[in-house]
């Protein structure tokens, strides 16, 4: 198999695995391939395409910055259902609380 033929092949696998709804690790049980071999194609490919790879990808994540000379003084804490609780906001960083908010 030629190189060219193997990347065609993968992704091939990568489009098909977006389409199944399965987790990565599912979808490679179920069409016998090797969990890790398949991360290292998705990566190197969406790579290739200039889209950001799954590690960089909408997660539910927020990426969060400190913010130098904010002193906390009005300290905030958030206790969401099942025991979640977000402490050590304060006013200043009041909006990094919205964009927490907006990934629930």
């Amino acid at each position: 198999m030629t190189p060219t033929e193997r990347e065609q092949l993968w992704q091939q696998h990568i489009t098909d695995w977006q389409t199944t709804g399965l987790s990565a690790i599912a979808y490679c049980k179920q069409q016998s391939l090797g969990y890790h071999r398949f991360l290292y194609w998705r990566r190197k490919l969406t790579a290739k395409e200039g889209q950001p790879s799954q590690n960089g990808a909408a997660t539910g994540f927020a990426r969060v910055a400190p913010v130098a000379g904010i002193g906390i003084t009005d300290a905030l804490a958030v206790s969401l259902p099942g025991g979640v609780s977000i402490t050590g906001l304060h006013a200043g960083n009041i909006e990094l609380l919205g964009a927490i908010v907006r990934q629930l």
